[in-house]
């Protein structure tokens, strides 16, 4: 394989994207070259090779933020990773612990002036990168960075649920069927949403309780009550954005917590403010998480062994294009993962 990078260059959108040839660069002081060997999708990345993501992207940049590969060379210092390790990037390069600022929140890969990891080759600091589960592939371990931490830090972290409640998941992609794995794990009665019935069965045997097709009940949140006998859910795991916090606000118990993590529908609503106060609603907005988040994942995932849903389709690395599109048409169930090799 020639051994390219993936830019975004001389404009927006997926006829932009070209590759280019890169070569390998030998680590400073306290940093890792990386052989990516697998890459994932997030709808973030469509956002941004179309131009909607944070304002306007300096070009040319390399995109998506998930990955996964092996060490191949390490640069002075570097104590805790050795040439074979296989390892995951961190979502945000400069947040290794405690809660977040904007110096923290400011190097979040494939975006700005920080570079993703659609390459063959890339360079980390050393604090920019976690060991990869033994028992995962680097296929599985690629999507875990931004999807399944930001639903880690929606159950676990920022909003935290207890054994025994009731949380919702808005669609089945791939934050929300790491939620739901996360939630079944945890001995969360889970609820899930999707126009597609064949996507709710597939989430009922990922353990789903309950699920709801909004596609035809357009007034979803009714069925919600329903099903908690009026009670409302504790947890909303919010993806939907502007078409759908309406909704998940009346879903939610009095004291119930929102986890406003996407904009799948839209990022401008038009929100009933009596909703907000008389439901003493909590709404915590997500952005993914710190590295020690992603360690503490890990080992949860570990115990209890739970494997990214992948879609059924993989794409090549020349096929990263086609990738997008797939995404865009949401068919998609589970994460889409690119194989490099």
């Amino acid at each position: 394989m020639t051994q390219t990078q993936w830019q975004l260059d001389g404009g927006l959108g997926l006829d932009h994207l070209a590759q280019k040839p890169c070569h390998p660069i030998d680590p400073g002081p306290d940093e890792v070259r990386v052989r990516m060997t697998a890459l994932s999708l997030n709808f973030r990345d469509t956002l941004i090779v179309h131009g909607m993501y944070g304002g306007k992207q300096p070009l040319p940049l390399t995109p998506l933020s998930d990955g996964a590969g092996v060490v191949e060379a390490v640069g002075e210092n570097v104590r805790d990773l050795k040439v074979g390790d296989r390892v995951s990037g961190v979502f945000h390069q400069g947040w290794q612990a405690g809660p977040p600022d904007r110096e923290r929140l400011s190097h979040a890969l494939g975006a700005g002036e920080t570079p993703g990891l659609a390459s063959y080759w890339r360079v980390f600091p050393a604090l920019g990168l976690v060991k990869t589960p033994d028992y995962l592939s680097d296929l599985e371990a690629a999507t875990l960075p931004c999807a399944a931490l930001t639903a880690w830090a929606a159950l676990v972290e920022d909003c935290p649920a207890k054994p025994g409640e009731c949380v919702l998941i808005e669609g089945t992609g791939g934050v929300s069927i790491f939620a739901l794995q996360i939630a079944h794990a945890m001995g969360l009665r889970t609820l899930i949403t999707s126009s597609s019935d064949e996507k709710l069965e597939r989430a009922r045997a990922l353990g789903a309780d309950e699920t709801i097709n909004y596609k035809t009940n357009p007034q979803w949140s009714k069925n919600v009550r329903d099903l908690t006998d009026g009670r409302g859910v504790d947890h909303v795991i919010e993806v939907g954005g502007a078409g759908t916090l309406e909704q998940a606000l009346r879903s939610i118990r009095i004291g119930g917590r929102i986890a406003s993590i996407g904009v799948l529908s839209g990022i401008k609503t038009d929100l009933t403010l009596p909703l907000l106060f008389m439901q003493h609603a909590h709404i915590q907005g997500i952005s993914v998480g710190s590295r020690d988040m992603q360690i503490n994942m890990n080992r949860f995932f570990s115990h209890h062994q739970i494997r990214p849903v992948l879609d059924e389709r993989t794409f090549s690395y020349p096929e990263l294009p086609q990738s997008y599109q797939h995404m865009i048409s949401r068919k998609h169930f589970g994460k889409i993962a690119i194989s490099i090799d």
